[in-house]
């Protein structure tokens, strides 16, 4: 080929004297949402009665298929369905606050009772409004070593994982199924305190978290997950070690799986466990990011 050069990195190629793509922006935040999205969204998490529709996207300059693409591609469901979701969530939330369900239906902008109950049972899986299902708000963002989603419910943090996560559809049924719940878009405190505390940590400028956490698994994988926030800032452990710990010498593979099934990424720290040899493991995020939360740590350590 001509007129190519080729660099070991990002950096040595601008030391060389090139400048990022303009267009493609490849040194920017990984899976970083758009700025219209961002714009969006917010504007659905603060006015309960926005709806919005084709029309108003032109309004606002906005393609109707190019955000249509966007959310199927990083939400799986098309711009509407989310604000469906969002909706829904909303009215949760009002009905058992105590508010009547023709007041919470026509005030957040449904035509009719009926279209109402509709958009309910399909989430709900019932029409009954005091239904015992409880909500997971779900949120995707960006970080700097790609985009995560993460998962509240009134008690804390209950899931934390790479968007590209292989068992995270998995992971989302887990959660429903052993709390009866439904994931649904909208805002937690837990999730705003996240999104900040991650950023920090992996600006080297955090090494503990202080948010509430909701694990979700069996009671040996909740016994496994609170040994893994045992593990120092900075440290490694093996799996041999980690069940010598917990008492159980014997139950290696055991502990591994458990740790394989930890919902709640670089929090409840599983990356720092490795292999006797010292070889990285396994890890649900990828081995390039094991390796780098671990450097990360030990340069700060």
């Amino acid at each position: 080929m001509q007129n190519v050069v080729f660099y070991d990195s990002q950096n040595d190629a601008i030391k060389a004297g090139f400048r990022p793509c303009k267009i493609c922006k490849p040194m920017g935040i990984e899976g970083k949402t758009p700025d219209y999205v961002e714009k969006i969204i917010h504007d659905l998490q603060n006015d309960p009665y926005l709806k919005i529709k084709d029309y108003d996207l032109r309004k606002r300059g906005i393609e109707p298929n190019k955000i249509r693409r966007w959310f199927k591609v990083n939400h799986n469901m098309t711009f509407h369905a989310y604000q469906r979701m969002f909706r829904i969530n909303k009215a949760y939330n009002q009905i058992k606050g105590g508010n009547s369900i023709t007041n919470t239906a026509f005030g957040l902008g449904y035509e009719s009772l009926s279209s109402f109950n509709q958009g309910w049972k399909k989430l709900f899986g019932t029409s009954d409004k005091k239904t015992n299902k409880i909500v997971i708000n779900i949120i995707r963002f960006p970080t700097k070593i790609g985009t995560m989603f993460a998962c509240a419910t009134t008690k804390g943090l209950c899931l934390l994982e790479f968007s590209d996560r292989r068992m995270l559809e998995t992971e989302f049924k887990d959660l429903c199924a052993r709390l009866n719940a439904v994931i649904l878009p909208g805002s937690n405190p837990y999730l705003d305190l996240v999104q900040i505390q991650i950023a920090e940590y992996l600006d080297g400028k955090r090494k503990n978290f202080d948010l509430d956490l909701h694990m979700v698994g069996t009671d040996f994988q909740r016994q496994v997950w609170q040994t893994l926030l045992k593990i120092p800032y900075g440290k490694t452990w093996s799996y041999k070690y980690e069940a010598e710990f917990m008492h159980k010498p014997s139950a290696i593979r055991a502990v591994a799986s458990a740790n394989g099934c930890n919902k709640i990424g670089l929090i409840v720290p599983c990356h720092r466990v490795i292999a006797s040899d010292r070889s990285l493991g396994g890890y649900g995020g990828g081995l390039d990011r094991k390796q780098f939360l671990l450097t990360l740590e030990n340069n700060n350590n």
